[in-house]
């Protein structure tokens, strides 16, 4: 073999420490080739939970009043006084208003010595009676005059008869002057202010009194979910609870009546009614409500946070976080959703981890850097 020039020697043992040199100063370079590892993307999770999910039905609702009396008078007369205020609450028996009662006393009193007067003159005419039927006994007084002092005994009585219903009726009248509440409830806006003469022909009451304790929510279901609620109504009470008109805040629970004893055939839907105590007041009549009641539960099901379920172009699926930290999408079948949790019929069994939200970067492998839903909402 031909022996290398000397300046040829030279010329590599330069060129090779050149390239050392390099080596050292950028020891990224020789790793520059390779790709850079893909970033873990961050998502919030939960976990499938496996527990008795109640089943719900839901309508939207009218608060309505047990009852609602609309007061007013029996008889003529000036109003003198509304002892209740407007917006109080009110026990059965309590006066409301008040008529002016002097008329009605004065002919309370003209009854009542109308009937002293006949009275006396009663027993006057008996005491003659018993003096002519002595004599009649003896002879000394004609039959003819017994029988018609007899006629003028049973005139007088007649008469204190007719007194007595006089008096009745002016007692009557003069109580009509002092209206009760005839049952609890809530008093409205007065209607007429004292002062005004109060005719019993008008149209216009003098307050209204609406009863709100307990008080009942209509509310109406499609007709298919009739047979679940005749159902639940055969095991005993049907719990019902209403909420207010963002689902948010619960005001009231109590108890399902009935559904109404027919269908709107236009609407396709039951109106149903539900009873509530309502003793702090949340429920107002002809307040909308949300109303919800429980016909049945479902033991021992998977849920999991209904933000999990996913839309996909082959239906219902979720992303499973694996032990590596990647993810795998998991068809699933749901059925009943409430309280922000889903039922899963098909697809897990249980306590698995699944991704809640961060879901539009994901693709199955992907890298996540996960936090718990419970550790985030803390």
């Amino acid at each position: 073999m031909k022996r290398l020039g000397p300046w040829l020697v030279v010329l590599i043992v330069i060129a090779a420490g050149l390239a050392g040199w390099r080596f050292i100063e950028r020891p990224d370079a020789a790793h520059a080739a390779d790709p850079a590892p893909e970033p873990s993307v961050p998502v919030t999770t939960g976990v499938a939970q496996i527990q008795d999910v109640p089943i719900y039905l839901n309508g939207l609702g009218t608060v309505q009043p047990l009852n609602v009396v609309q007061i007013k008078a029996q008889v003529n007369g000036t109003l003198i006084a509304l002892p209740v205020r407007q917006g109080q609450e009110v026990h059965k028996g309590d006066i409301v208003a008040e008529i002016d009662p002097r008329p009605y006393k004065a002919a309370l009193d003209q009854a009542t010595a109308q009937r002293d007067e006949d009275q006396a003159l009663l027993k006057s005419a008996q005491l003659d009676l018993r003096r002519y039927q002595n004599l009649a006994k003896s002879s000394f007084a004609p039959v003819q005059q017994v029988d018609d002092q007899q006629a003028t005994v049973d005139k007088e009585a007649a008469s204190v008869a007719y007194d007595t219903a006089e008096v009745e009726t002016a007692e009557i009248n003069l109580g009509y002057c002092v209206i009760r509440a005839p049952i609890d409830g809530r008093i409205g806006f007065y209607l007429v202010d004292v002062g005004n003469l109060i005719q019993t022909a008008s149209q216009t009451g003098i307050v209204s009194i609406t009863q709100d304790k307990p008080i009942s929510v209509v509310f109406t279901l499609p007709e298919a979910d009739l047979i679940q609620v005749q159902a639940a109504r055969t095991k005993g009470p049907v719990p019902a609870t209403v909420f207010n008109n963002t689902d948010k805040k619960e005001l009231a629970s109590g108890t399902l009546l009935t559904p109404d004893n027919t269908i709107d055939t236009t609407s396709g839907t039951i109106s149903l009614k539900a009873n509530f105590d309502n003793a702090d007041d949340h429920l107002w009549p002809g307040q909308f409500v949300n109303t919800r009641i429980q016909v049945g539960t479902l033991p021992r099901s998977v849920t999991v946070p209904t933000l999990a379920i996913q839309h996909g172009p082959d239906g219902l699926f979720v992303y499973l976080v694996k032990p590596d930290q990647t993810v795998a999408q998991v068809d699933v079948q749901v059925s009943e959703q409430n309280d922000g949790r889903t039922v899963v019929k098909k697809g897990l069994s249980g306590s698995e981890t699944v991704v809640v939200s961060g879901q539009s970067r994901l693709a199955p492998g992907t890298h996540i850097k996960a936090t718990n839903t419970a550790t985030a909402a803390s």
